[in-house]
């Protein structure tokens, strides 16, 4: 499918999804969230791991305000309802590791686009911005689920409150994202640690989401149940096997993935 507003390039098991309005700062439109959950089920069917930057100086600006369908006088439930939903839940249930490669400002809605990844690589020259209260919202876009969850509830707090700016280097420390890096080393390491998804066990992968999402709301039995029972699952797969054999063989696994 070809897409307007983003790109999507498969390589050696790596999905790359590009957020293309660079003129825009890559801020979210009616067609772009919609594309972006085709590009995301579409990465799922042909890579093993998905890889989500921008174009331009910024990851994503948030929502286009600019935008007729996204605007002022805009239904802010039913676009949230209809078209962010989808989208979000796209990403977060994706089958495959999600990397948010963050190469630059992330606000609003962009922010939390970001957070929905399963793992965030920030460039040192990045920064988060929960930028609703300037204009009189609330965190949406799954920010008031995902801050809390990953920076605790203080600083999710204070973000929100406050809508300051949030440098990578102060999300790397509140463990909001995985890690920063200096600017001139970021595409090759994200680069780095896609490829090491891309080679690695596809269903265990897809096994720790579900356990470690699961463990907010799980009693302890209740989560040594389910790791047994995604272990046991583990422990039937050719990957497990090769995994055995590679390290008795002292020789890196070759996992087939799902």
């Amino acid at each position: 499918m070809n897409y307007d507003t983003l790109t999507l390039e498969t390589e050696n098991g790596v999905a790359v999804l590009t957020l293309n309005r660079p003129d825009k700062m890559n801020a979210l439109t009616t067609q772009m969230r919609a594309e972006i959950g085709h590009a995301v089920k579409a990465a799922a069917g042909q890579a093993r791991v998905l890889v989500m930057t921008g174009a331009g100086r910024a990851f994503c600006t948030g929502q286009d305000l600019g935008d007729r369908a996204s605007g002022a006088n805009v239904d802010l439930e039913r676009t949230l309802r209809d078209e962010y939903v989808p989208m979000l839940n796209t990403i977060y249930d994706s089958p495959i590791p999600t990397i948010a490669a963050v190469n630059g400002p992330a606000a609003g809605a962009g922010a939390n686009l970001a957070l929905a990844a399963d793992v965030v690589i920030a460039t040192e020259s990045a920064y988060f911005l929960q930028a609703f209260t300037r204009i009189g919202l609330i965190p949406d876009a799954g920010g008031t689920w995902f801050m809390p969850r990953q920076m605790g509830l203080a600083k999710a707090m204070g973000a929100a409150l406050f809508a300051d700016k949030i440098s990578a280097k102060q999300a790397d420390e509140w463990g909001m994202i995985w890690e920063h890096v200096a600017d001139d080393a970021f595409d090759a390491r994200w680069k780095s640690r896609a490829r090491h998804l891309a080679e690695g066990p596809t269903g265990a992968y897809q096994a720790v989401k579900t356990a470690i999402r699961g463990s907010f709301d799980a009693k302890l039995d209740d989560q040594l149940a389910l790791e047994a029972k995604l272990q046991g699952a583990c422990g039937k797969s050719r990957d497990f096997q090769e995994g055995v054999v590679a390290f008795m063989e002292k020789r890196p696994a070759r996992f087939e993935g799902r």
